[in-house]
């Protein structure tokens, strides 16, 4: 048995026994990244000067971007990967019919994630376990394999490290070099 199919066995075989715990699934798999999205306006909101609000808000957007409108829909022009519910002919507590790798959830939601943890640890370990959350209901759900969660990682964090390479030097928080 392959490692995608044992632990995806694992963590879908929790459904269907509670209505309480698929609703947890469900709301992990599918609201959290909106609940996400509020939290990080609040944190933008925190941001005491406008200009440092203004770099975080684009730093953040553009990680968001590169992950989900950039890599993850080239990876998905070149590998058209079936979601399990589809694969395996099981019931889904969700439907989505794009491919499944890398998972754009993940890949969004980690991008976000590592921005967050550049800008404040704290903050950042709460939204790296929310977005680890989220990866975890999407595989016990039944609409993404293990692996896509992991090419959603490592997405997240070649966006993150592209947008880091290309902003950094505009961080109004960076001293000006004197030549």
């Amino acid at each position: 048995m392959s490692f995608d199919l044992s632990i995806f066995s694992i963590l879908h075989s929790l459904t269907g026994k509670s209505a309480l715990l698929d609703f947890l699934i469900v709301f992990f798999a599918e609201y959290l990244p909106y609940l996400f999205l509020v939290v990080l306006l609040v944190f933008l909101y925190k941001i005491p000067r406008f200009r440092k609000r203004v770099y975080t808000f684009i730093f953040f957007a553009l990680s968001g971007l590169v992950a989900k409108g950039v890599i993850v829909e080239v990876v998905r022009l070149f590998w058209d990967r079936s979601r399990p519910f589809r694969a395996l002919d099981i019931v889904s507590l969700v439907i989505h019919h794009s491919p499944a790798f890398p998972s754009g959830h993940a890949s969004f939601l980690f991008a976000l994630a590592f921005a967050i943890l550049y800008f404040n640890r704290s903050w950042g370990y709460v939204f790296l376990g929310a977005a680890f959350l989220n990866g975890i209901a999407r595989v016990s759900a039944g609409l993404h394999w293990p692996s896509d969660i992991v090419g959603g990682i490592v997405t997240g964090a070649v966006s993150f490290g592209i947008v880091y390479v290309l902003l950094h030097k505009y961080d109004p928080d960076k001293k000006k070099e004197v030549g």
